[in-house]
């Protein structure tokens, strides 16, 4: 389970960050997750508490947005919805495409105290 990783990937940059700020709780932590991430939303639930445990996060309040996928065809510059990395263009049924969005995993931003 690689988002186990991921959360303590999180953690790390969330001390980092608290440090700089001299801070020693983070309050609300908001999150960026594209679908197309190969983030599991769910294991990732599951591993957070672990990974939180005493750290700057651990009582912190957690916002995650989903972003959906977007993707551009390059053979007929049609915008469409990517719902996997697969699917092809709706409109010519091409499959080369830039990915425009749904690849993300960012910290929006922390509210620390």
């Amino acid at each position: 389970m690689h988002e186990f990783s991921i959360a303590l990937g999180i953690v790390k940059i969330a001390e980092e960050e608290s440090r700089k700020a001299k801070a020693k709780t983070v309050k609300v932590i908001n999150l960026e997750i594209g679908t197309l991430s190969g983030i599991e939303l769910e294991a990732l639930e599951f591993a957070w508490p672990a990974a939180v445990k005493e750290t700057v996060l651990e009582h912190a309040k957690r916002n995650i947005e989903v972003i959906d996928g977007k993707a551009k065809c390059l053979e007929c510059d049609q915008i469409y919805d990517l719902n996997d990395i697969y699917d092809a263009c709706p409109n010519c049924g091409g499959y080369f495409k830039d990915i425009i969005q749904g690849k993300e995993l960012r910290i929006k931003s922390l509210d620390i105290e």
